[in-house]
């Protein structure tokens, strides 16, 4: 498995079923609406998968975003915030549960891998949408990698070093992983450097005008 983009993104494929013994067959019927939201996030998500590899980006992220939307209406998290001005929010059990975060951190490493293939590229947003997955999935190598890779390019060296490094132990092998860990240590060495030179040419100025007040 390439963690990485230097050619094409990989996606997050695992079925939903992945995380639901007999979910696709026989449904609880007192759990039917949770398990066919579900269900039909989970399609969301595998239409926005065949849609990547069709390479019609816009129409993917559309499916993703859709699939989200349909799972925040579940997440106790976001539901909890706003008790009281909607609907009741259903309690999960722990299966629906973890069937909800297994679709969430997907689509949100799939929507990342899908800005990445864009011409002009939000760094930003390929980074929020990376850090939601390791809330849930701290050891993720793809959104390790992507946050990694749009931290360093929105200037952070440092941090995109963090998130590189744990990649690389997760996946030593992979060489997009290493090639970005590459760069982000050839920016920090180039910035302490820069900072070195500065260093000395503050105490070489500060050397000549000591020396010139002494004559």
């Amino acid at each position: 498995m390439e963690a990485g983009g230097g050619g094409e993104e990989s996606l997050d494929m695992q079925g939903a079923a992945a995380t639901a013994p007999g979910f696709f067959g026989q449904r609880q019927t007192s759990a039917k609406p949770v398990w066919a939201s579900l269900e039909e996030a989970a399609q969301m998500k595998t239409e926005g998968n065949a849609f990547y590899r069709e390479k019609n980006i816009r129409s993917a992220i559309g499916r993703y975003h859709r699939a989200l939307l349909v799972l925040r209406g579940l997440d106790p998290d976001v539901m909890t915030s706003v008790k009281g001005f909607g609907p009741e929010t259903p309690v999960l059990t722990p299966e629906q549960e973890a069937m909800l975060r297994n679709t969430q951190g997907d689509c949100y490493n799939n929507l990342a891998a899908c800005l990445l293939q864009k011409q002009s590229v939000d760094y930003a947003r390929v980074r929020e949408y990376s850090l939601r997955v390791l809330q849930w999935r701290p050891g993720d190598v793809k959104a390790l990698y992507r946050a990694g890779v749009a931290t360093l390019e929105m200037g952070d060296a440092q941090t995109a070093k963090q998130y590189l490094t744990q990649a690389c132990s997760e996946q030593p092998n992979d060489a997009n992983v290493r090639k970005h860990l590459q760069r982000a240590e050839e920016k920090l060495n180039r910035e302490l450097q820069k900072e070195k030179a500065m260093y000395r040419g503050m105490f070489s100025s500060s050397v000549k005008s000591g020396s010139t007040e002494g004559d």
